[in-house]
């Protein structure tokens, strides 16, 4: 797309006249087209990013782009770091659905976050404010309003539906792999107690890529087109996965902290009791859907429907993922943890 039709595409969602002075693709992520833009809407000079489908959906729950538009707006006012959504557009014959919201200056690389000089002073205090933005998620009401997001089914628990929506995955992909199989029976035989746990709002991709960080610290949560209502666990494991890791294996949180300052950010914040056992699960969980998505990921590029290296690029990395889970039950039998 160059900037004419950024124009004529945001004009459809603005309904008043636009004019496009910088347009540039953002790169990260898979799952979206992203463009950073400088445009004067109605005169008004503006600093706004654009998040569109991409052609082909790799992900049969995610959110539609009006859904993800509307939770960024609850979850703004509920006092969530996320940007301020401004537009939004269903789509048409000739448009993909997207929506429009503020640009907030920040470095959103996994590898440039943990590694740029000038932000190791947001690094030293990431992984707690990581916890906190946690807390703030799993804390916004679970109203009406909300009712599109994915959630477990009727007398369903969120470690069960992970485990038959995973299964669906996998069958479908029609590949035997013994490390899934492997995982997929010790999940199920090591379900975590969820102690009577309510359900609550779940980012579903909270890690270092998906946070916006500047000199200052930790600037915005973005990507939430995986958001659904399931257990707090399994946002608190997540950016705990060594792929998330950028090679700083030593700092488990992302490459930026430990799990102690991601729960002490938490509990601050007013996060519930964290039962470490029920994060063990998530990781190991966490890990295999990532194993499974990759290859998901990367038969977009084999089908011919979205040629990509990175998405090819993905499959190659299952293998490393299909370590670590073999070695994370093998290092939680040891340890009898669970």
């Amino acid at each position: 797309m160059n900037a004419q039709a950024l124009e004529e595409t945001l004009r459809k969602a603005v309904g008043q006249p636009v004019t496009v002075t910088r347009a540039a693709p953002l790169a990260g992520g898979a799952s979206m087209e992203t463009w950073s833009l400088d445009a004067t809407v109605n005169g008004a000079p503006e600093r706004l990013v654009l998040r569109r489908d991409m052609a082909v959906n790799m992900y049969a729950a995610a959110l539609t782009r009006a859904q993800e538009f509307h939770l960024l707006g609850v979850a703004h006012r509920a006092g969530v770091m996320v940007p301020l959504p401004r537009w939004c557009y269903a789509g048409d014959e000739s448009t993909r659905p997207f929506f429009v919201m503020n640009r907030v200056d920040g470095e959103s690389v996994g590898r440039k976050v943990v590694k740029l000089p000038e932000l190791a002073a947001a690094r030293a205090a990431m992984a707690r404010e990581m916890g906190r933005q946690l807390a703030r998620i799993h804390a916004v009401a679970l109203t009406d309003d909300l009712a599109f997001l994915p959630r477990p089914r009727a007398g369903e628990r969120p470690f069960e539906e992970a485990l038959r929506a995973t299964r669906a995955i996998v069958d479908g992909l029609a590949r035997d792999n013994p490390v899934w199989a492997y995982a997929l029976r010790w999940l199920a035989t090591h379900a975590p107690d969820e102690g009577g746990r309510a359900p609550v709002l779940v980012h579903g991709d909270f890690r270092v890529g998906n946070l916006l960080v500047a000199p200052s610290g930790l600037a915005a949560v973005i990507d939430w087109e995986f958001a659904h209502v399931g257990d707090m666990h399994e946002d608190l494991a997540w950016p705990t996965l060594r792929d998330w890791r950028f090679e700083r294996d030593a700092l488990t949180v992302g490459g930026v902290g430990t799990v102690d300052d991601l729960l002490a950010g938490y509990a601050e914040a007013g996060g519930a009791p964290v039962d470490r056992r029920a994060m063990a699960w998530w990781e190991i969980m966490g890990n295999l859907r990532w194993s499974v998505m990759c290859h998901a990921q990367a038969e977009r590029h084999l089908s011919g429907k979205d040629r990509s290296v990175e998405l090819a690029s993905l499959g190659r990395k299952s293998a490393e993922i299909e370590w670590e889970i073999v070695d994370l039950i093998e290092r939680h039998a040891q340890e009898h943890t669970l």
